[in-house]
Protein backbone atom coordinates (compact mmCIF):
# COMPACT_ATOMS: atom_id res chain seq x y z
CA UNK A 1 0.00 0.00 0.00
CA UNK A 2 1.26 3.47 -0.70
CA UNK A 3 0.90 6.62 1.36
CA UNK A 4 -2.41 8.45 1.21
CA UNK A 5 -2.91 10.65 -1.79
CA UNK A 6 -4.02 14.23 -1.60
CA UNK A 7 -2.59 17.45 -0.33
CA UNK A 8 -0.17 17.42 2.58
CA UNK A 9 -0.67 13.99 4.16
CA UNK A 10 0.91 13.40 7.57
CA UNK A 11 3.01 10.23 7.49
CA UNK A 12 4.95 8.56 10.29
CA UNK A 13 8.32 6.86 9.87
CA UNK A 14 9.48 4.55 12.65
CA UNK A 15 13.16 3.69 12.92
CA UNK A 16 12.00 0.32 14.14
CA UNK A 17 14.93 -1.93 14.99
CA UNK A 18 15.13 -0.87 18.64
CA UNK A 19 12.00 1.25 18.99
CA UNK A 20 10.10 0.59 22.25
CA UNK A 21 7.02 2.66 21.30
CA UNK A 22 5.77 1.00 18.10
CA UNK A 23 2.44 -0.03 19.67
CA UNK A 24 1.87 3.47 21.04
CA UNK A 25 2.60 4.92 17.61
CA UNK A 26 0.09 2.57 15.99
CA UNK A 27 -2.55 3.60 18.53
CA UNK A 28 -2.14 7.33 17.85
CA UNK A 29 -1.80 6.86 14.08
CA UNK A 30 -4.94 4.73 14.01
CA UNK A 31 -6.90 7.41 15.85
CA UNK A 32 -5.87 10.05 13.30
CA UNK A 33 -5.82 7.72 10.26
CA UNK A 34 -2.14 8.32 9.51
CA UNK A 35 0.02 6.12 7.31
CA UNK A 36 2.92 4.50 9.19
CA UNK A 37 6.12 3.15 7.67
CA UNK A 38 7.95 0.71 9.94
CA UNK A 39 11.52 0.65 8.65
CA UNK A 40 13.96 -2.07 9.73
CA UNK A 41 16.88 -4.16 8.52
CA UNK A 42 14.99 -7.41 9.03
CA UNK A 43 11.47 -8.80 8.93
CA UNK A 44 9.32 -7.63 11.82
CA UNK A 45 5.81 -8.78 12.70
CA UNK A 46 3.30 -5.94 12.44
CA UNK A 47 -0.43 -5.51 12.99
CA UNK A 48 -2.40 -6.28 9.83
CA UNK A 49 -3.70 -2.82 9.06
CA UNK A 50 -3.75 -1.23 5.61
CA UNK A 51 -2.21 1.97 7.00
CA UNK A 52 0.84 0.22 8.53
CA UNK A 53 3.52 -0.60 5.98
CA UNK A 54 6.59 -2.74 6.59
CA UNK A 55 9.78 -1.59 4.86
CA UNK A 56 12.68 -4.03 5.05
CA UNK A 57 15.92 -2.45 3.84
CA UNK A 58 19.29 -4.09 3.18
CA UNK A 59 21.49 -4.72 6.18
CA UNK A 60 23.96 -2.15 4.90
CA UNK A 61 25.29 0.42 7.33
CA UNK A 62 22.61 3.08 7.95
CA UNK A 63 20.30 1.65 5.24
CA UNK A 64 17.18 2.22 7.37
CA UNK A 65 18.35 5.71 8.29
CA UNK A 66 19.02 6.55 4.65
CA UNK A 67 15.56 5.30 3.58
CA UNK A 68 13.84 7.43 6.21
CA UNK A 69 15.99 10.53 5.68
CA UNK A 70 15.39 10.47 1.91
CA UNK A 71 11.62 10.64 2.52
CA UNK A 72 11.47 12.99 5.53
CA UNK A 73 9.75 16.28 4.73
CA UNK A 74 7.50 18.85 6.33
CA UNK A 75 4.39 17.03 7.52
CA UNK A 76 6.19 13.81 8.33
CA UNK A 77 6.91 12.54 11.82
CA UNK A 78 10.05 10.50 12.42
CA UNK A 79 10.31 8.35 15.55
CA UNK A 80 13.93 7.60 16.41
CA UNK A 81 16.52 7.66 19.16
CA UNK A 82 19.29 7.93 16.55
CA UNK A 83 20.69 11.46 16.84
CA UNK A 84 22.42 11.61 13.43
CA UNK A 85 19.18 10.43 11.75
CA UNK A 86 17.21 12.95 13.79
CA UNK A 87 19.55 15.70 12.59
CA UNK A 88 19.07 14.77 8.94
CA UNK A 89 15.28 14.67 9.30
CA UNK A 90 15.02 17.93 11.25
CA UNK A 91 17.03 19.61 8.49
CA UNK A 92 14.53 18.21 5.94
CA UNK A 93 11.67 19.87 7.84
CA UNK A 94 10.23 16.76 9.54
CA UNK A 95 9.00 16.59 13.11
CA UNK A 96 11.33 14.23 14.99
CA UNK A 97 10.43 12.59 18.27
CA UNK A 98 12.49 10.35 20.53
CA UNK A 99 10.84 7.32 22.16
CA UNK A 100 11.10 9.12 25.50
CA UNK A 101 8.79 11.88 24.24
CA UNK A 102 11.51 14.48 23.74
CA UNK A 103 11.34 16.22 20.38
CA UNK A 104 14.44 16.99 18.38
CA UNK A 105 14.49 20.59 17.12
CA UNK A 106 16.59 22.73 14.82
CA UNK A 107 17.81 24.75 17.81
CA UNK A 108 18.78 21.72 19.91
CA UNK A 109 20.07 19.21 17.38
CA UNK A 110 23.64 20.56 17.41
CA UNK A 111 23.89 20.07 21.17
CA UNK A 112 22.34 16.60 20.91
CA UNK A 113 24.94 15.60 18.29
CA UNK A 114 27.79 17.02 20.37
CA UNK A 115 26.59 15.18 23.49
CA UNK A 116 26.20 11.93 21.54
CA UNK A 117 29.73 12.23 20.13
CA UNK A 118 31.20 13.05 23.54
CA UNK A 119 29.48 10.07 25.17
CA UNK A 120 30.66 7.79 22.36
CA UNK A 121 34.24 8.98 22.85
CA UNK A 122 33.99 8.47 26.63
CA UNK A 123 32.59 4.95 26.15
CA UNK A 124 35.39 4.07 23.71
CA UNK A 125 37.95 5.35 26.22
CA UNK A 126 36.36 3.23 28.98
CA UNK A 127 35.36 6.25 31.06
CA UNK A 128 31.65 5.48 30.74
CA UNK A 129 30.56 1.86 30.97
CA UNK A 130 26.79 2.16 31.42
CA UNK A 131 24.18 2.83 28.82
CA UNK A 132 21.08 4.97 28.91
CA UNK A 133 18.65 4.65 31.80
CA UNK A 134 15.97 1.98 31.40
CA UNK A 135 12.85 2.89 29.43
CA UNK A 136 10.02 3.66 31.86
CA UNK A 137 6.25 3.98 31.96
CA UNK A 138 6.79 7.73 32.38
CA UNK A 139 8.78 7.79 29.11
CA UNK A 140 5.97 5.90 27.35
CA UNK A 141 3.37 8.35 28.66
CA UNK A 142 5.49 11.36 27.68
CA UNK A 143 5.87 9.90 24.20
CA UNK A 144 2.11 9.40 23.75
CA UNK A 145 1.37 12.98 24.79
CA UNK A 146 4.13 14.46 22.63
CA UNK A 147 3.08 12.48 19.54
CA UNK A 148 -0.53 13.56 19.97
CA UNK A 149 0.53 17.23 20.29
CA UNK A 150 2.68 17.01 17.14
CA UNK A 151 -0.18 15.52 15.12
CA UNK A 152 -2.60 18.19 16.34
CA UNK A 153 -0.10 20.97 15.52
CA UNK A 154 0.46 19.58 12.01
CA UNK A 155 -3.29 19.33 11.42
CA UNK A 156 -3.74 22.97 12.52
CA UNK A 157 -0.97 23.87 10.04
CA UNK A 158 -2.91 22.38 7.11
CA UNK A 159 -1.59 18.81 6.98
CA UNK A 160 -4.15 16.00 6.85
Amino acid sequence: MSAPAGPNPIVVFIDADACPVKDETYRVAGRYRLHVYVVANSFMALPREPWIERVVVSDGFDAADDWIAERARPGSIVVTADVPLASRCVKAGAEVLGPNGKPFSESGIGMALATRNLMQDLREAGAVTGGPKPFSARDRSAYLGALDRIVMRLKRSGFV
